[in-house]
């Protein structure tokens, strides 16, 4: 017999993503896979993090790495945050850091602290897939962030109020973007904060990809350009979710948020209703090789994307047939392509993996709107130069003869 249940409204707003589902392509060896934007499991320090945990289960060491933490987070590792954000130029300290599962989790825990049903989050278009994800299921309304457009503090609220909210925070990832790979000027940034203030709403930085900057210069993080213009991070309304899976592992699902005191308190009794702390053991591990090779492992990192990316752009410029423009980034994972007007990114892929065996993500996905059809996303981190030359070649192909 099928049961039915009585689901709660916001159900119908959750949605499966695209991505994951695609990831399981991964698995097919017929498959060329541009889909996930994951990093390459054979620059995972593995020695390391094997060294790691046994120095925690060492001794008295396992019983408190096996043991219940405290939801801030560990209190070595937070230290450890702290003095890196210094390097990127946020000066704070480790009561500004709270430990999550991932970044994707402190976007859900902001998500549930700022959004009311039918409230506004302002959000780049496209965006980050994940960051829809985590919002919808508090019913939000989106809004274009448009910091360099002709649109004063007044047009969003009024456009939020219509639909029955207001604006209540800015979500952006201002270096090498997922999906588009696009990296926010400093001028755009500095708008966003006079935005932000003029609103007086919360901002959002996403720094997934901060790290992984191949060249061109280095643009200040937006809590670090906020931090300059009001002394202290403590009266500062940015919020800057960082994360270890680009560069260590993103198994372990350790990421951070650092923020002003007060955000990070009101986030702690979330965590604690939620999940009560990330794993007590991989912040220990995460802790130990973070001291050791992280250095050493974004050098790597930089070293192998940069040359992916490098192949790829060279076989997009060989291959794809007129009316294709695509992204050049200067750092992440990922290139964006604009098909021709008219083309469909979902019908161009369902046609590829039955013909040519290559994977992308159309690009709608990133809209949330829905609109985007003639984009699509491709990423470089895990394919080989032959994947690269094979798969744009076989693409190209397809996007030709359509």
């Amino acid at each position: 017999m099928t049961q039915h249940f009585r689901f709660a409204a916001r159900e119908t707003r959750m949605k499966a993503s695209e991505i994951r589902e695609l990831l399981k392509l991964l698995d097919r060896p017929d498959i060329i896979s541009f889909a996930g934007g994951i990093p390459d499991a054979a620059l995972f320090p593995a020695d390391d993090f094997r060294r790691a945990f046994d120095a925690a289960l060492a001794g008295d060491g396992a019983k408190w790495a096996l043991q219940y933490s405290p939801s801030e987070g560990h209190a070595g590792l937070r230290a450890w945050i702290a003095g890196e954000m210094g390097r990127i130029g946020v000066d704070c300290g480790p009561e500004n850091i709270l430990i999550t599962a991932g970044s994707q989790q402190a976007l859900d825990y902001l998500g549930k602290l700022f959004l009311s049903p039918g409230d506004t989050a302002l959000v780049t278009w496209p965006t980050y897939l994940g960051a829809l994800q985590a919002f919808n299921a508090y019913e939000p309304n989106y809004d274009r962030l448009e910091p360099m457009a002709n649109r004063d503090a007044q047009d969003y609220c009024d456009r939020a109020a219509e639909q029955g909210g207001a604006v209540k925070f800015a979500y952006m990832s201002p270096d090498f973007a997922n999906p588009t790979g696009e990296t926010m000027t400093r001028e755009q940034r500095e708008r966003v904060l006079d935005l932000a203030d003029a609103l007086d709403i919360a901002v959002i930085e996403d720094g997934a990809y901060q790290a992984l900057r191949y060249d061109g210069d280095a643009i200040s993080p937006m809590l670090a350009l906020e931090i300059a213009r009001k002394g202290d991070i403590d009266a500062c309304r940015t919020i800057y979710c960082g994360s270890f899976s680009k560069t260590l592992s993103p198994g372990l699902r350790v990421g951070w948020v650092c923020a002003s005191r007060e955000i990070v308190s009101r986030l702690v009794i979330l965590v604690q209703a939620g999940g009560l702390h990330t794993a007590t053991l991989n912040q220990a591990a995460v802790d130990r090789v973070a001291r050791t090779v992280f250095d050493e492992q974004v050098a790597q990192a930089r070293s192998v994307y940069a040359a992916r990316r490098d192949r790829m752009l060279a076989a997009l410029a060989r291959e794809m047939p007129d009316g294709v423009e695509w992204t050049r980034p200067e750092g992440g994972m990922f290139i964006w392509l604009t098909l021709p007007a008219g083309m469909d990114g979902a019908a161009l892929l369902a046609r590829s993996l039955d013909s040519a065996g290559v994977a992308f993500v159309p690009g709608s996905a990133f809209f949330a709107d829905g609109s985007g059809a003639n984009t699509i996303r491709l990423s470089f981190s895990c394919a080989s130069d032959e994947m690269i030359d094979t798969g744009i070649s076989r693409l190209a192909g397809l996007i030709r003869a359509a």
